[in-house]
């Protein structure tokens, strides 16, 4: 571990399929003139997990990180006794993030959110002075104070003051550890307002939520310890939610896992829970509309404040990038199949994105109206992809040249 060398990667985005190096702390293609999540390509298409005692870091192979950090503990996998006789399972395994010393889990802050601080802190560089910042409902902020103490990274956690309760920790933080709070009665979206104040100084820099490769590849290690132990990709995949977040995590380490090749080739059911009446997500699958509904701002902070789980209550789901992870799955299905140039794929990948970008408009307007904007739109989409997939196909050709 002392001579650990980066791990070798380059970012795609989701929304163009263009392929580029990391500058260091992307959360998106500069030159994408979408809102689009980007996710990362590791030159290692087989993973090798590390020994026990690199703990986190034994899936390093698929996280984008530039050091290894002390102090992390991996997911444990195990297979369900107890549970699994009183449901009457013969199959069932468990994957446990948190405190359970006798199995091997030492998640100090007994919350799987250092999967994703340890890797999201990794990814930094070691020189790097500016000041992180993180928004969090509690979870997340306690993992991150846990990390960034004892490796002495800056952080500012921005928190709602009604769950600063959730900042507990067994040993005072290290200084470079501060804390701002919005006022009683406030909920996750208020922290993240206060936080963008303080990201508009020069000094500060954002972590980034879902959009930081780091957090979803280092939530992805709760599939990738699953996978490893159990010899196999499970059929189903249980997790609450907030943001949808961990989903997208299992989901992309799930095809990582297929290109593998060693655990077969099944998708997982992705089955995800919310706590009623805090429901936004459920009530869009109700309702049938694969995006979020409107949700009125003091109606989310009254049912956040019912729930016990107030760090699951994430309101406001990231509007456009709805286009572009349905274009993924569009594009990814069409390139599986074999039928499809690459200028095809880019075509339907281009053609999807403004279809997931119309419909969360309808949902959130209330109108389909609007659906007749994409006429306009797919005009737009198949030729911006027809260009995106030509260029594409002209450079693989290219690639043993430039190489």
């Amino acid at each position: 571990m002392e001579n650990f060398t980066p791990t070798p990667y380059t970012l795609e985005c989701v929304a163009t399929g263009r392929e580029f190096e990391d500058a260091g702390w992307m959360l998106a293609d500069p030159q994408c003139k979408e809102t689009s999540l980007v996710r990362t390509k590791y030159a290692r298409k087989q993973i090798d997990v590390k020994p026990a005692d690199w703990g986190l870091y034994r899936f390093s192979d698929w996280m984008p990180v530039r050091r290894i950090l002390k102090g992390s503990s991996a997911p444990v996998t195990y297979k369900s006794k107890g549970l699994a006789a009183h449901l009457g399972l013969e199959n069932l395994w468990i994957t446990f993030n948190g405190w359970y010393p006798a199995i091997g889990a030492t998640m100090s802050t007994c919350s799987f959110k250092e999967t994703e601080a340890y890797s999201v802190c990794g990814r930094a560089a070691a020189d790097e002075r500016r000041v992180l910042v993180v928004a969090s409902a509690g979870n997340t902020a306690r993992a991150f104070a846990k990390v960034c103490s004892d490796n002495n990274i800056r952080l500012l956690l921005s928190v709602p003051y009604d769950n600063i309760g959730a900042l507990w920790f067994d040993q005072p933080l290290n200084p470079c550890v501060k804390l701002i709070s919005c006022e009683k009665g406030g909920d996750y979206f208020d922290a993240i307002h206060l936080s963008d104040i303080a990201l508009k100084s020069p000094g500060f820099y954002a972590e980034g939520g879902a959009k930081n490769v780091a957090r979803r590849d280092g939530m992805a290690c709760t599939v990738l310890s699953a996978v490893t132990t159990i010899g196999r990709i499970p059929d189903y995949y249980f997790q609450a939610v907030g943001s949808g977040t961990g989903a997208i995590a299992a989901w992309e380490a799930n095809l990582r896992l297929i290109e593998d090749g060693r655990f077969g080739k099944n998708l997982m059911r992705l089955m995800v829970s919310q706590n009623a009446p805090f429901v936004p997500m459920y009530d869009a699958w109700q309702a049938d509309s694969r995006k979020m509904l409107p949700y009125e701002d003091d109606k989310a902070r009254r049912d956040a404040e019912i729930i016990d789980a107030k760090v699951l209550s994430n309101r406001k789901p990231p509007y456009s990038l709805a286009g572009g992870l349905l274009s993924f799955a569009v594009m990814y299905a069409l390139k599986k199949t074999g039928l499809f140039s690459p200028a095809g794929v880019s075509m339907a990948g281009g053609v999807m994105h403004n279809v997931g970008q119309i419909l969360v408009a309808m949902a959130i307007m209330q109108t389909s109206a609007i659906a007749w904007y994409l006429l306009v739109l797919w005009v737009s989409g198949i030729a911006a992809g027809a260009a995106v997939g030509l260029l594409g196909s002209w450079m693989l050709q290219r690639l043993p040249e430039l190489r």
